[in-house]
This record gives structure tokens, C-alpha cells and sequence, in this order.
């Protein structure tokens, strides 16, 4: 039996991040971590829909000692009481270490797709940054752009579609699995 998946990037999707130099950051202390109001409730829509949800998550601060592993798992724990997340990985390289796991590469896709049975090409990869689109598209999933309008950075020119907010997102990944559904005659 496969699995169809939803990876999602934790910081910008799920998770308020802070803004500063044109782009977001993630939030380095357990006082600034918030989530998006409507997170859990998108979330559970998925859910509902039979995805299997992944989030994938660079966190580079680990590697550079700006957060305590501690904090980041307490991090994951509140993240996982308050939303149906079946797996979380975390990549804490930073660039130069040239790890197969650290988006824009797909390892931490590819990981769960192995640990969890996921089909890679009936999945999607939603994500606030071009590293997320490219690693979704390198792992054959469909690509989601939330588009945070991030002046520093560049958009990515290849997502299957842009958006400007989870709810959207969530929206254009439910009428795609419906019109699938249709098309290959499953109700």
C-alpha cells in the first residue's frame, strides 16, 4: 500500500518566524515560539484527507550553538501535542557541511519516504523558501510556495503552485487530490 505525504517546513509554514533583513529567521527560544493560529486546523484537514504528514526543518542554529538541542525538542514536543504530525526531521548542518540531508537536497524527504512507505510522486512539499521547493521537486513531489514576500531571497521559478498562505496551500493540495481521485475513478 503507498502512502501519499504532505512535508512541510516548519519555520515560515507552521511556525511564526521572525522577520529582519528581508527575510525570516527561526525562532531561537521557547518565548518566540508561536504558531500560526490556523496551523493545527489545516493540519487536521490533511489529515482527514488520508495524508501522512511530515515536517522536514533546517535548523541550522542547532549546529552553530545558538539554540540548545534541548530547546529544539521541546520545540518538536509542543509542535507534535498540538498538531497530527506523523514524523519530524530535522536537518542541524549548517552549509558548509555539505550533508545529503540540508534543503535544497531531498535527504530528509527521502528519509521519511523510506522510514514511513510514502510515494514520492503522490506527495507534496509545501515550504516558504526556494531550498524547500527544490528539494521537494528533487524528491518528485508536487511543490507548494508560500510566498512570504522575502525581499533578500529568491523565489523559486518551479513550483507547481504559489501561494500566499497555508490555508491556501492546504486548499490547492485537497481540490489536486480531489481532481486525482475523479480521474482515476476512486471514491
Amino acid at each position: 500500500m503507498s502512502r501519499a505525504a504532505v512535508f512541510l517546513d516548519r519555520d515560515g509554514v507552521l511556525v511564526i518566524p521572525r522577520f529582519g533583513e528581508g527575510r525570516s529567521f527561526a525562532p531561537t527560544t521557547l518565548v518566540d515560539y508561536r504558531f500560526y493560529p490556523n496551523a493545527g486546523a489545516n493540519l487536521d484537514r490533511l489529515k482527514e484527507a488520508g495524508y501522512t504528514l511530515v515536517v522536514v526543518t533546517n535548523q541550522p542554529d542547532v549546529g552553530r550553538g545558538i539554540i540548545d538541542e534541548a530547546v529544539l525538542q521541546e520545540m518538536h514536543r509542543r509542535l507534535r501535542e498540538r498538531m497530527p504530525v506523523d514524523d519530524i526531521q530535522v536537518c542541524r548542518h549548517v552549509n558548509e557541511d555539505a550533508c545529503s540531508c540540508r534543503k535544497p537536497k531531498p535527504g530528509m524527504l527521502l528519509e521519511a519516504a523510506e522510514k514511513l512507505g510514502i510515494t514520492l510522486d503522490r506527495s507534496f512539499m509545501v515550504g516558504d523558501r526556494k531550498s524547500d521547493i527544490e528539494a521537494g521537486n528533487a524528491a518528485g513531489c508536487s511543490t507548494v510556495f508560500i510566498d512570504l514576500k522575502y525581499k533578500s531571497e529568491e523565489n523559486p521559478e518551479d513550483a507547481d503552485w504559489t501561494v500566499q498562505s497555508l490555508d491556501e496551500a492546504v486548499d490547492r493540495i485537497l481540490t489536486s487530490t480531489d481532481k486525482r481521485r475523479a480521474r482515476n475513478h476512486e471514491f
